[in-house]
């Protein structure tokens, strides 16, 4: 959806410029009154209205606000390029990218460190790598969770992961004879260990306990002890994984 001015009617969704800056006009039936919120991990800010016909006052409410977004986007993390040189962890392992030519190729360098070489232009290259990211993610998600299943003695669940930028994981409890399913998102295997088994936990937990009260975050604790350091990274430290490689998609 293009950027539009301020001069039409809006739809949910629309992305207008406030003195070139990105917001996208959103439709919050919960919310009583007009709202500014930073989205760190899309890098624009969300101008929301209780309706549709709210969002013309809404775009007009962050025009006037626009020293309040440039202070909030400037905050958050550029993209950064999934490029040759670029050295990652995944799972607390060292990963360093680089170019070649053939197929892509995940092997252990002498040092025991993982390397990525991919082959292409940049857009190429970085999507190779992003598949190779993927397929060690779900590798790793499915270890953890089967760990923690066992644990709880839950039943396992289908494992995927996904590109999310809401939320770092998700559950399905298990229905009529189909088992559960757990999504995560990709990018958690490039975080600190601790924090992608917390989240690991997190959505193994919901497997017998579906709701966020006192009986679920005993079993995340026994899991894996307090959370709290755990979310604090995510919210601090989420939006750099976001930008990485963001330009790519």
């Amino acid at each position: 959806m293009g950027l539009l001015g301020f001069g039409r009617s809006h739809a949910d969704g629309d992305l207008i410029e406030v003195e070139g800056l990105p917001v996208r006009l959103r439709v919050n039936r919960r919310s009583r009154r007009i709202a500014l919120r930073l989205d760190r991990a899309r890098r624009e800010v969300v101008a929301s209205a209780p309706d549709l016909r709210g969002l013309t006052e809404a775009a007009r409410f962050a025009r006037s606000r626009a020293d309040w977004i440039r202070s909030r986007l400037a905050a958050v993390p550029a993209s950064s390029p999934l490029a040759p040189g670029l050295e990652l962890t995944v799972f607390d392992r060292a990963c360093r990218l680089e170019a070649g030519t053939g197929r892509t190729r995940l092997f252990d360098d002498p040092d025991g460190a993982l390397v990525i070489r991919a082959a292409g232009e940049p857009e190429t290259f970085a999507r190779s790598v992003v598949r190779v990211l993927r397929h060690e993610a779900l590798t790793g998600f499915r270890e953890l969770s089967r760990r923690h299943c066992e644990t709880l003695g839950a039943p396992l669940p289908t494992v995927t992961v996904t590109d999310t930028r809401t939320r770092w994981g998700s559950c399905t409890p298990g229905r009529a004879g189909a088992p559960p399913s757990v999504r995560y998102v990709w990018r958690l295997a490039l975080a600190p260990m601790p924090v992608a088994d917390y989240v690991a936990a997190h959505e193994c937990a919901h497997i017998l306990e579906p709701h966020h009260g006192p009986a679920f975050w005993a079993l995340v604790r026994d899991l894996v002890g307090d959370p709290s350091p755990h979310r604090e990274w995510l919210r601090r430290e989420g939006p750099r994984l976001h930008a990485l490689g963001a330009a790519e998609g």
